[in-house]
């Protein structure tokens, strides 16, 4: 029997496991749209905003372990697609965007919405491909999907033009295929671990490739028994339980002192599953010359682009992990229990949250104190990007995994979008966006997204009218010379109720904590705003003397 393109689409997308898509409909893919209707087991997610579309299905990713699937049309909805299609790149998530494509007789002639897709979009993902034959539907997007998934994941884009998707071709469609990850070889693992024992000051870097090989239990067998000092890169929280008695702390923004000195003096460094991104090496300074760094990577393109290893192992986290707690001992274990606890003694120290109230404001630091004490522990966190992240990344804990999806990529507007995919990627968990008013304005339509779908999401909104990490660069780099950066807010808790959502507006902490069980409770999509002082910028920042400064101008 013959189909459309549209089903054929459809077709792989059901062979591939494929149960939620996101998208803003349009009519440059239509015939796929029709075929989802008969697809009831596909779950089509239609969203406000392509950005906020792309941002959910990276979440989702995420969240679920799955590829990621969102739709745009041609031209205009397809760069609007970009922002998510960027982070998953940065963020090493598998995604498939499927983008409707003008009609192939009038390509190259400025046609209606016209972009050259796979040429714009080339450097942004791992493959681009056009599908210009409706009887390669099954072979090329099968393909996408298998690149999307393997190796070091990452974004693939497919351009579908309109008139392919409407001809027709008997369907022959293949078993959905997945490769092995690459495993280790065993002399490269013994002299790792030898390597290891013999070090005085080793630390291990976990990354995202810990995550996604679903590595994390391993990762403390073995940090257990080697007695190693583990470190998280830059948003990646949850490879490592935040509280036990190896976790050193993490890399990123506001990464304290403590922790860079002691990965400068190490003698070793075994990175597992990590690009050595520009914030978690504090602009590629973090690593000594005289480190010996063993880098475990999936993706042999990492070894040597910002450190040149002195052992190199193309392999994914887990499998290197499983040789390594097997590989026979040798040598001896020199560095000490005592550097191991005095490290995470020193993170426990700096992470305790502060139960500091506030009466004019709401204190950020007696917020994450509340927040700790009040959300379970498998709660999945999202945020955007902004200066109130300071205070998530330093106070909140992370004791379990697939509790974090955030965007290294820095992009604003994900908080709520990526916490929607979550939350349909998780239900059973509770799930809650922490974002800046600047961030939370880019993507706050996609709360009607959440009542429509019924996806009970928290969205907590930190408001201090400014772009407030634009701002405090502007006070450091040109001070008393602010422009640009003051904002002018609606009432978000009443915006929220006007959608459908839950809204409450807090203005003080004691009343933070009775605001967000209420939430919870309300089983509606939630925002919670929070008014702060918009002259504390960062955390950590002298509060006595912001406040004295205050009243001396009054």
């Amino acid at each position: 029997m013959k189909v459309s393109g549209g089903r054929a689409v459809v077709e792989v997308m059901a062979k591939e496991g494929v149960k939620k898509a996101f998208c803003v409909p349009g009519e440059s893919y239509l015939s796929v749209m029709d075929a989802l209707y008969q697809h009831p087991e596909i779950e089509l997610i239609s969203a406000r905003h392509e950005g906020g579309a792309s941002f959910m299905a990276e979440g989702y990713a995420k969240a679920s372990g799955e590829v990621g699937v969102c739709m745009a049309t041609r031209g205009v909805g397809a760069t609007n697609l970009a922002i998510g299609i960027h982070t998953a790149a940065q963020d090493s998530t598998p995604l498939i965007a499927l983008i409707g494509q003008v009609e192939r007789p009038f390509k190259e002639k400025e046609a209606f919405q016209e972009v050259n897709l796979t040429g714009f979009f080339s450097h942004l993902c791992k493959w681009t491909v056009e599908i210009d034959r409706v009887e390669r539907i099954p072979e090329l997007l099968q393909r996408a999907f298998h690149i999307a998934r393997s190796g070091r994941p990452g974004p693939v884009l497919v351009a579908l033009p309109h008139d392919m998707l409407e001809d027709e071709a008997e369907l022959n469609m293949n078993p959905s295929y997945r490769s092995l990850p690459p495993q280790p070889h065993m002399e490269d693992v013994k002299q790792a671990m030898d390597t290891i024992r013999n070090a005085e000051r080793p630390v291990l870097i976990a990354g995202g490739g810990v995550i996604h090989a679903k590595a994390n239990r391993l990762l403390v067998q073995f940090a257990e028994a080697m007695k190693l000092p583990v470190i998280t890169a830059f948003r990646r929280f949850d490879a490592f339980p935040n509280s036990h008695p190896c976790y050193a702390g993490w890399l990123g923004f506001g990464t304290p002192q403590y922790l860079l000195d002691a990965i400068r003096d190490a003698d070793v460094v075994l990175a597992l599953g990590t690009r050595f991104s520009q914030v978690g090496t504090q602009d590629y300074t973090l690593l000594s010359k005289n480190s010996k760094l063993i880098h475990v990577d999936i993706c042999p393109d990492i070894f040597g682009k910002v450190y040149a290893p002195s052992l190199a192992i193309e392999a994914d986290a887990k499998s290197f992990l499983e040789q390594a707690l097997q590989a026979p001992e040798s040598g001896s274990f020199i560095s000490g229990e005592d550097h191991l606890k005095e490290l995470h003694d020193k993170y426990m120290e700096f992470s305790e949250p502060k139960s500091d109230y506030a009466e004019d404001f709401v204190d950020m630091d007696g917020l994450m104190h509340d927040l700790a004490v009040c959300l379970p522990k498998d709660t999945i966190i999202t945020n955007d990007a902004g200066n109130f992240f300071g205070w998530l990344s330093r106070y909140y804990r992370f004791e379990q995994e697939n509790t974090y999806v955030g965007p290294t990529s820095g992009a604003m507007g994900y908080g709520l979008p990526a916490a929607i995919g979550a939350k349909l990627a998780q239900p059973h968990k509770q799930v809650v966006s922490i974002s800046g008013d600047g961030g939370f304005m880019m993507t706050l339509q996609e709360i009607e997204t959440a009542v429509r779908y019924k996806i009970p999401t928290i969205s907590i909104v930190v408001n201090n009218n400014i772009y407030g990490t634009i701002r405090a660069h502007q006070e450091r780099h040109f001070p008393n010379r602010a422009v640009g950066t003051d904002l002018s807010n609606p009432d978000f808790a009443g915006l929220a109720r006007l959608f459908g959502a839950h809204g409450e507006k807090v203005e003080k902490n004691i009343d933070f904590a009775p605001a967000l069980q209420r939430a919870i409770t309300s089983g509606l999509p939630s925002v919670i705003e929070v008014a702060v002082n918009p002259k504390i910028l960062s955390v950590g920042q002298d509060k006595k003397e912001v406040y004295e400064k205050l009243m001396s101008n009054n």
